[in-house]
């Protein structure tokens, strides 16, 4: 029996669509639907248990996949068959669970797995920015509980005009590139990058961003008016014990009060609140705690965390003691690391990170295979963090999808300040040695000092802040350089980086409906002042970049030859090549591009990189007719004399090009060893050969004296 499908378009400024469809697809799914635009086409589902997973959180997954197929690939490598998902496609992940997450019952914890695959690709559409409609599409298709619909889209500025959902090409032109993701009535997640953009400017973009999600969530509610809307699915609802949460409120909420208010270190915090809640439980039978110690640590936590907010609220107080505005102390070092190429330690509070540089040739550039995307990266940076930067001992199970954006944050906050022209492929990594609130900004911190240190001539320095945003509806706290603890009890957490004249790079997780723009730009101006005073802790230890590379640094040189001469400085099966390497100590790597030859030179030493690129000029010299050059005897010979132009170019001087008189020995007039000028005249048509003459530059002889 054919479908039926249902069907909405959603119409942009520029006359373009997107079209969501359901009805067709994955029928047993929860909720299907396929979202296009172009040619482009996502494939979303969603399914969610009937039954709780025994578990006191939502055991949410989301899966975005890219298929090869779609783009009339294969994958790349050896097994031709899509293996574990990119850097690329994680980033996606995290951008659509970031919005998801916070709308379903906080009591609903059966397991969800919303599942979106790229069907077929279209150059000119990024499909990320479809990623978020496709979700909540299929989520309010189906019978799971959800608060309500939510959407993302690409919002990007080219010559002061906004642009929803540009191509890539688009992208290159543009000074602002933000993915945001709201519901009807708020903003709840911004992600991206800018050129220095103001606070006013950023949030004038995140302000028309919204207001085309609002359009697509229409689109959404009337397909499901359309389709029929399921009834809500009744689930099993956590258990609640009013009379026990009292209870432990009233022993817990006053003495949680006074510990935060004690400005305590963060062990000593831990310490306190993990004792005072052992005296708690010990209250109580080993009856009641083996049937109630889960809700006992439940409302705990949670008189715990209202005692800190209300302090933070009334009092202006934080757990460390400081004021709302107050940032931590901060310490700095450059060239740490003897060995590196460039390195440094950023420490402000309990947070620490340490950034090394390493520089190198085109060969080292980050390659990216992906059905939507083909190129490469010449600045990449990653981010590593250890279980013992927070004094855990727990499994490596490879980079956690948190490092994956973390790292991408960092990336986008200093790829913007790396001069255009910059010869080298430039790998910066951030070991986070201990983490108390905020790694990533320390990051970009101690990133932007060690390529510095490294002598790479950044635009300008860059700083980031965290920041924490507590209310109560009435009253409100903005927190600058927030701690670990202060993240996950706030409700609003932001990420901000920039240089003195503006923004670089931005990530906001709101968790409040209604948040004003007021607030919101009142919040990005006090993190200016924040990420300013960082950047002149920064700039006190190190001002501005290095003159050079260090020492023991690779130096880089490029050439460009003529196409024609690829061949000569390869040589047959690379032997020209790899001896010129062995011999300089170099490493040289050539690209062909437009019918030309890019050499790239790489080399510690720079008399042997000289040497390197006088052997390469030597090969590609080419004489021009009707020239005049000083050139070399290295052989005599009966007819005439070989001369060199360079070493490795020769040419013979015929015996009757050497002199006006005749010469009858060629020794008579020159020697071995002996520099002399001749006159090029190109390829003579009768032997096919280069000619050169020495007599053409002599004068000659008067017919009338002669005779």
């Amino acid at each position: 029996m054919k479908p039926k499908i249902h069907k909405e378009e959603i119409l942009l400024e520029d006359g373009r669509s997107i079209i969501i469809e359901t009805g067709k697809l994955a029928k047993q799914a929860h909720g299907s639907a396929v979202i296009s635009m172009g040619n482009c086409m996502l494939l979303a589902t969603v399914v969610s248990n009937y039954n709780s997973a025994n578990v006191d959180f939502l055991p949410l997954t989301v899966d975005y996949r890219e298929k090869f197929a779609a783009a009339g690939k294969y994958p790349g490598g050896f097994f031709k068959r899509e293996a574990r998902p990119s850097d690329n496609e994680v980033l996606t992940m995290r951008l659509v669970d970031r919005v998801l997450r916070p709308l379903f019952p906080k009591d609903y914890h059966n397991e969800v797995q919303v599942m979106i695959q790229l069907m077929s690709h279209d150059d000119d559409v990024m499909p990320d920015a479809l990623a978020g409609l496709a979700a909540s599409t299929v989520i309010q298709l189906s019978d799971i509980p959800f608060e309500c619909p939510i959407s993302e889209v690409r919002i990007s500025r080219i010559e002061n005009k906004f642009i929803i959902n540009p191509s890539k090409e688009q992208l290159l032109e543009s000074d602002i590139d933000m993915i945001v993701g709201a519901s009807y009535d708020s903003v709840m997640m911004v992600e991206g990058e800018m050129k220095e953009c103001s606070e006013e400017e950023m949030a004038e973009a995140i302000k028309n961003a919204h207001d085309f999600i609002k359009i697509q969530i229409d689109a959404q509610n009337k397909l499901v008016k359309k389709v029929g809307a399921k009834k809500t699915r009744e689930y099993e609802t956590a258990e609640k014990n009013e009379e026990l949460e009292n209870k432990i409120n009233e022993l817990a909420y006053n003495k949680c009060y006074d510990i935060a208010k004690k400005g305590l270190s963060k062990t000593e915090r831990s310490d306190a609140f993990s004792k005072l809640k052992e005296e708690i439980l010990e209250s109580f039978s080993e009856e009641e705690v083996e049937e109630n110690g889960t809700l006992i640590e439940k409302y705990f936590n949670s008189s715990e965390k209202n005692a800190v907010r209300e302090l933070t609220l009334k009092k202006g107080i934080r757990l460390d003691g400081r004021k709302t505005d107050e940032i931590r102390p901060i310490w700095c070092e450059v060239d740490y690391l003897p060995s590196t190429h460039g390195s440094s330690i950023f420490t402000r509070g309990e947070t620490q990170a340490l950034a090394t540089v390493t520089l190198g040739t085109s060969k080292e550039a980050n390659q990216i295979d992906l059905p939507s995307f083909k190129g490469e990266e010449s600045f990449y940076l990653h981010y590593n963090f250890p279980p013992f930067s927070t004094g855990e001992a727990r499994p490596l199970r490879g980079t956690s999808r948190r490092e994956v954006g973390h790292g991408n944050l960092a990336q986008r906050s200093l790829k913007n300040v790396i001069p255009e022209d910059c010869p080298y492929t430039i790998r910066v990594v951030s070991e986070i040695l201990e983490s108390n609130g905020s790694s990533s900004m320390a990051t970009v911190c101690s990133g932007s000092m060690a390529l510095m240190d490294a002598g790479i001539k950044i635009k300008s320095p860059v700083s980031g802040i965290a920041m924490g945003l507590i209310s109560d509806g009435k009253n409100h706290a903005i927190l600058s350089d927030i701690l670990g603890d202060e993240d996950h009890l706030g409700d609003m957490d932001f990420k901000v980086t920039g240089t003195k004249k503006g923004i670089t790079a931005c990530q906001m997780d709101i968790k409040i409906k209604g948040l004003s723009y007021e607030i919101l730009i009142k919040a990005l101006n006090q993190a200016k002042e924040g990420r300013l005073h960082i950047l002149e802790k920064m700039l006190e230890t190190i001002d501005k970049p290095n003159d050079n590379v260090k020492e023991h640094a690779p130096k880089m040189v490029k050439l460009t030859i003529p196409g024609e001469f690829i061949g000569a400085v390869i040589g047959p099966g690379g032997k020209v090549i790899q001896e010129l390497q062995k011999e300089t100590d170099t490493t040289i790597v050539i690209e062909e591009n437009n019918e030309e030859g890019l050499i790239e030179i790489l080399g510690v030493n720079q008399t042997k990189i000289n040497h390197a690129i006088e052997k390469i000029k030597n090969i590609t010299f080419k004489p021009e007719a009707g020239k005049t050059y000083n050139v070399t005897v290295i052989k005599i010979l009966d007819f005439g004399a070989v001369v060199e132009f360079v070493p490795g170019n020769e040419v013979l001087l015929h015996i009757s090009e050497i002199a006006w008189e005749r010469t009858n020995n060629v020794q008579d007039v020159l020697k071995v060893g002996e520099t002399i000028d001749v006159k090029y005249f190109g390829i003579d048509p009768k032997t096919r050969k280069p000619k050169v003459s020495r007599k053409a530059l002599l004068k000659r002889p008067d017919r009338n004296n002669n005779s």
